[in-house]
């Protein structure tokens, strides 16, 4: 995350929409030694006591897929939209480029799923996104050949991401003055940075 404070966001309602509206994430992880990253889609769970977990899936030809069953940290990134920042829209001189951004994070240990959660997982997934889609009709696994859900299940392993740690960069001018806020929304446009700029900033 950014380490200005100007762009931190910890409000847990507004991260955990933000992942919802933003579910296509990257998991990144180091084990065994090194790096790897993941990119999957994930399913909010609101858990006993407060609790809250990021419910994903991967092939288990993912290079961290054998690592599930050991348990592993990881963190669950979620982007938003992003635009370059030219010195030459603010009004001030002396500025340098930059970029501005909405991303969030979420850092837990990451676990397999049971079976029951497992199915649940892929069913939510789905319904999830094909919600999206309205008002075409909702595709289920119902419309599937006997038995073909359950051979392309096992190709894939269900995982669970605990959240300990949340939060969030809304990188939106917040350190510029009135008037070069003006000047990079009137620059961008129609750019969604440029939205953001104005609600977030009023």
């Amino acid at each position: 995350m950014h380490p200005a404070k100007a762009f931190h966001v910890d409000d847990r309602e507004t991260l955990l929409a933000f992942f919802a509206a933003h579910p296509f994430v990257t998991i990144a992880a180091a084990v065994g030694g090194r790096p790897f990253t993941a990119r999957t889609p994930v399913v909010i769970r609101e858990l006993a006591f407060g609790e809250v977990a990021l419910d994903f899936h991967l092939s288990r030809g993912n290079a961290l897929a054998p690592y599930v069953v050991q348990g592993f940290r990881a963190v669950a990134l979620a982007t938003g939209p992003d635009a370059y920042v030219s010195p030459d829209w603010y009004g001030s001189e002396d500025q340098v480029p930059t970029w501005n951004y909405v991303s969030t994070e979420a850092e837990g240990l990451v676990a397999p799923l049971s079976e029951a959660e497992f199915v649940a997982l892929l069913d939510d997934v789905s319904a999830q996104e094909e919600a999206r889609l309205s008002p075409k009709p909702p595709w289920t696994r119902d419309k599937m050949s006997a038995g073909r859900f359950e051979a392309m299940r096992r190709g894939i392993i269900g995982c669970r991401l605990g959240v300990e740690r949340l939060e969030g960069t809304w990188k939106l001018s917040q350190n510029k003055g009135a008037a070069d806020r003006a000047g990079v929304v009137a620059a961008l446009g129609n750019h969604p940075i440029a939205g953001l700029i104005k609600t977030h900033n009023a």
